[in-house]
């Protein structure tokens, strides 16, 4: 496991951009698990900033997001396809066919997420995911459980993920459920970046050095052998 600590969002959103770029450099139809929230959203822009000045290229690159708003469609300004359309995709040459975002509108949730996992396989899995990091060490949604779960599937949210997020929704109607990648796709990733700010100190060090517990969801990363952790503090995990 790699561990970087930056002392600012920007350096954190930098050194992270420069891990993706790399894999994007040399492998130029990579397959990148991508995620949403605040944390990415500097990384992003990194990207973007770079892509513009000629130094990256995505036309053969390919994504797959984490997770998806259950009811939400993909025009709504909240869902996750939205938010990467706004945030990344719009900005870059990737194909928009391919990219991926579970679809939150689906009729049948069991198929849809069987559906997502055979298309993780199909692509020849992940090359690099990238992850971002909740107050309870949800990573995607995979929230605390005495277990970790291993497919894609539909989950009920947290009380404290609801609350983290429901700022995000100041007119009501957060939704309650939603799809998210499991364990085994994550985990079958060739490479993991975590991303976290200061105020997720605590949990990332919980994850990071306690142990392997599905309640702290983050901590399977442990059994990894290619991660890299970019955080913000001003102390060493």
């Amino acid at each position: 496991m790699y561990i970087y600590r930056e002392e600012t969002y920007e350096k954190m959103s930098r050194r992270a951009a420069n891990i993706i770029s790399a894999q994007v450099i040399q492998k130029p139809d990579a397959v990148l698990g991508l995620a949403t929230g605040s944390s990415p959203l500097g990384v992003y822009k990194q990207l973007i900033e770079w892509y513009n000045k000629g130094d990256l290229d995505f036309k053969d690159v390919k994504s797959v997001n984490l997770d998806e708003y259950c009811g939400l469609s993909p025009e709504h300004d909240q869902s996750y396809r939205y938010f990467m359309n706004s945030n990344f995709f719009n900005h870059i040459n990737i194909d928009k066919k391919n990219t991926y975002v579970p679809n939150g509108m689906c009729e049948n949730w069991q198929t849809e997420c069987e559906n997502y996992d055979k298309l993780i396989r199909s692509l020849g899995g992940i090359d690099l995911q990238l992850l971002g990091i909740g107050f309870n060490g949800h990573i995607g949604f995979n929230e605390p459980s005495d277990h970790f779960e291993l497919g894609t599937r539909r989950v009920t949210l947290t009380e404290s993920t609801l609350k983290a997020n429901s700022r995000f929704f100041p007119n009501g109607g957060m939704p309650t459920h939603a799809l998210t990648m499991g364990f085994k796709s994550i985990l079958s990733a060739k490479k993991i970046l975590l991303i976290a700010g200061p105020e997720k100190y605590d949990i990332v060090k919980r994850a990071l050095k306690g142990p392997v517990t599905p309640e702290v969801p983050a901590s399977i990363l442990q059994l990894h052998d290619d991660v890299s952790v970019v955080y913000t503090a001003d102390k060493d995990i």
